[in-house]
């Protein structure tokens, strides 16, 4: 199953490290410091140009993508089917 971030953006559920609510999120050091990181990578794709609301932790083949979306982590998390296991894997 695929998880659509907006616009022409889907990503596989398989693949979700963790959803994150982008206001909250940002308040933390660590988490800046791994948004700056991950964006001097080019690691960060923003799917559209309207107000962040959310990020999307990816992974594949070792390599980890941030997806910074306009869509609420609440919506996103009710889409991808609303439940996380242990570890912030989404379940399937």
């Amino acid at each position: 199953m695929y998880l659509h971030l907006g616009r022409d953006i889907a990503v596989s559920r398989q693949t979700i490290v963790g959803i994150f609510d982008f206001d909250t999120a940002t308040y933390g050091k660590r988490t800046r410091e791994f948004l700056t990181q991950a964006e001097k990578q080019g690691r960060v794709t923003v799917v559209s140009d309207e107000l962040p609301k959310s990020a999307v932790v990816c992974v594949e083949e070792g390599q980890t993508t941030v997806y910074i979306s306009q869509i609420s982590s609440q919506t996103l998390l009710k889409r991808a089917g609303g439940e996380f296991l242990p570890g912030n894997i989404l379940s399937q």
